[in-house]
């Protein structure tokens, strides 16, 4: 969410002040947008201008997706310019609400661990991991920094490793294990005069912010376009040359999840699914100057959802719905076919 493009290659007030811009135009995915923004507002030095971006959001007529998130974040922002007070409410605000996106929980935890608040820091980290993992036999990609978070704060305080933190073990895959990469005996090491000792902490350094970059980057997908029946029918009916590329609804779900399959087994990866509209479809046709009914305009449609977010991986996890929207799990519908 935030982004972590050095300060010196780009312009961060000038950035915030573009994907301001493009939240009017795409108000549909202002949310994402403008938490961006913010973050660059954040990166300039611009905390106020930060935090009242995400009043706006909090204030938006129009629900939000994750409002758990937005008030993280605040928090966190609030806390680095001196409004401790209020950043702790809205922390204990947060925590008590138990939200079902790791995210949040990170940010405050984060927060805490940030302003040598390490016994609290832990105490939230190991919330959020119970509340999201107590019964998942394969933790979700979005919830390892969770479990990364929790191992960091109880390395540094001293505590035993417990099955959460064997856990992490388990799902880290950088060279530099867990253990090493969250010692604080590493702190003292940077003030060495030992040439290969310091080597060595930089060759530690760049795997944590490997580490680190890959766990809160969004891929960006390959993402196959879907359209749910209803939306399908009326783009058809108001667009009939676009019939040539859907002859029926039941023959688009099958083509999508056979070109995904087909390019997982080429090795392609990073596969996403985006689910459009038709007024969401019209509004980036215009943008494009395009009609409508040019086929040719679908894949960019596609690819324009995919880097505003709107991307969901595929295959599902175990267990989960199918992409389709029939409501069944994954493996009873279209995880069947061969």
């Amino acid at each position: 969410m935030r982004p972590d493009t050095p300060a010196e290659n780009v312009d961060h007030t000038a950035e915030a002040a573009r994907l301001e811009r493009t939240a009017d135009r795409y108000p549909e995915d202002a949310e994402a947008l403008l938490l961006q923004a913010a973050a660059h507002l954040e990166l300039a030095g611009d905390r106020p201008a930060a935090t009242a971006l995400y009043d706006s959001l909090l204030a938006s007529q129009t629900g939000l997706e994750n409002p758990f998130l937005v008030r993280a974040l605040k928090a966190s922002n609030l806390w680095e310019y001196g409004h401790e007070a209020e950043a702790r409410a809205i922390i204990e605000g947060v925590r008590a609400a138990s939200p079902r996106d790791p995210a949040p929980w990170v940010i405050v935890a984060e927060a805490l661990e940030a302003h040598d608040e390490l016994e609290a820091a832990q105490e939230t980290f190991t919330e959020g991991t119970r509340l999201l993992l107590a019964d998942v036999q394969e933790p979700p990609y979005s919830t390892h920094p969770l479990l990364f978070g929790r191992h960091r704060v109880r390395r540094m305080l001293g505590a035993g490793h417990d099955d959460w933190d064997m856990l992490a073990d388990t799902l880290h895959t950088s060279p530099v294990p867990l253990d090493e990469l969250h010692d604080p005996k590493r702190v003292w090491s940077l003030g060495s005069d030992n040439p290969a000792e310091l080597a060595a902490e930089i060759s530690r350094l760049r795997a944590e912010l490997g580490s680190f970059r890959e766990a809160l980057s969004r891929p960006f997908p390959v993402a196959v376009l879907h359209w749910p029946s209803a939306e399908l029918t009326e783009l058809i009916t108001a667009y009939p040359t676009l019939a040539e590329d859907y002859p029926s609804h039941e023959e688009h779900l099958a083509t999508i999840e056979a070109s995904l399959r087909e390019l997982a087994a080429s090795g392609t990866p990073n596969l996403g699914i985006v689910t459009g509209t038709v007024p969401s479809y019209e509004a980036f046709a215009a943008s494009e100057s395009a009609s409508p009914g040019d086929g040719a305009l679908l894949p960019q449609y596609a690819t324009t959802l995919a880097a505003r977010g709107r991307a969901v991986a595929w295959p599902p996890q175990r267990g989960a719905v199918c992409w389709c929207g029939s409501g069944r799990v994954y493996g009873e519908c279209h995880g069947t076919q061969a």
